[in-house]
């Protein structure tokens, strides 16, 4: 049975029945819940939302672009990923509407579609109107610090490159408790188009009992074999079968239910999936801690259509790509989302819901 639809979909329903009427930065207004979790084990399948089709191609997209600690949507736009054109042509349009009205020649305003093809074509362009300030590229991959250098007497800035780190304490101490990515910097929010919605993620291990390795193995059942159970522990160790369970726990302060949150969730589920492999572990709980749970107002007859519809099962991840062969981090700048196929996926149709920007 597919419990993750349900549990969304129930979510969905909550906030219709319970939730409050706020106000909001969009001025367009919300119903809103506080305080929500979504758990999925990640054996029932990859967590795709089956009540509504969703775009999977531009969910990886957009990871791989956090993964490579990029901030420029040049690299979106040229996978045809356009979920953060909004955010980046909102500058353009300030700028053009606050300066270049008044010039005494006339410069047309580009559309958005324009906007975006100018970013792809025009790479001096794409440098001044595609950044989009520190946001969870640059925390994950190079977070700035400050270290003082007692030779010349002054600070001088250092980079943390948090998800290098997690892999690093994996491999080597994969009990620690630390094992914590954080996106929510202080310092960076009033340089950045918007504060991170998902603002920190944290992963757990735990080692796979006897028989849970041996099912990695084989699909049949342990029989008590004459090699006994520490040879046949010594051959699994020889086929580098998994020795540890990881799960991931993601926090959302701001979840818009109906748009981001089935992206969030599937977003985190392949974050999983990659950090699983990359560290030989199998992929075991997946969690979402969310905060202001809010429907736009705009969206409810949306919702309610999505209530509806009876899920199907969850369809299964094929990860088509070198993790565990090349360097990680080399990995990641050659990486492309063909490399991760969705199988078996059968959905509803897509359901038209506004997004508030």
């Amino acid at each position: 049975m597919n419990n993750l639809d349900k549990q969304y979909t129930d979510l969905l329903q909550n906030i219709l029945d319970n939730g409050v009427t706020k106000s909001d930065r969009t001025g367009t207004g919300t119903l809103s819940v506080f305080g929500r979790q979504i758990r999925h084990k990640m054996s029932k399948g990859f967590p795709l939302l089956t009540t509504k089709k969703m775009p999977f191609k531009t969910m990886v997209t957009e990871l791989l672009w956090f993964l490579r600690g990029d901030t420029n949507i040049k690299y979106l736009v040229d996978n045809n990923c356009h979920i953060w054109d909004g955010d980046a042509y909102k500058a353009y349009e300030k700028w053009y509407d606050t300066e270049v009205v008044n010039l005494p020649f006339d410069t047309p305003k580009l559309t958005i579609e324009q906007f975006a093809k100018a970013i792809s074509l025009d790479d001096d362009f794409a440098k001044k109107w595609g950044e989009l300030g520190p946001i969870y590229g640059a925390q994950w991959r190079s977070w700035e610090k400050y270290k003082w250098d007692k030779l010349d007497f002054e600070f001088r800035i250092e980079y943390v490159d948090q998800i290098q780190n997690l892999i690093n304490d994996l491999k080597t101490n994969p009990d620690s408790r630390r094992l914590m990515v954080t996106a929510w910097n202080p310092a960076d929010l009033p340089n950045q188009v918007l504060p991170p919605c998902h603002y920190g993620f944290q992963v757990y291990t735990r080692e796979l009992l006897f028989d849970e390795r041996w099912d990695l193995f084989s699909d049949k059942p342990y029989d008590g074999n004459a090699l006994g159970k520490v040879n046949t522990l010594d051959y699994l160790d020889d086929k580098n079968i998994p020795t540890r369970a990881i799960s991931l726990m993601f926090n959302i302060r701001s979840s818009d239910v109906p748009l981001g949150l089935p992206f969030n969730i599937a977003s985190y589920g392949l974050l999983l999936e990659i950090i699983a492999k990359e560290v030989n572990m199998v992929p075991d709980d997946l969690i979402g801690n969310l905060g202001d749970c809010h429907i736009y107002l705009n969206q409810i007859d949306g919702v309610k259509e999505q209530i509806g519809r009876e899920p199907f099962e969850l369809p299964k991840l094929n990860m088509q790509s070198t993790i565990g062969i090349y360097d990680f981090f080399e990995y990641l700048n050659i990486a492309k989302p063909s490399d991760f196929v969705i199988e078996n996926y059968q959905s509803h149709p897509p359901i038209k819901i506004p997004l508030s920007n």
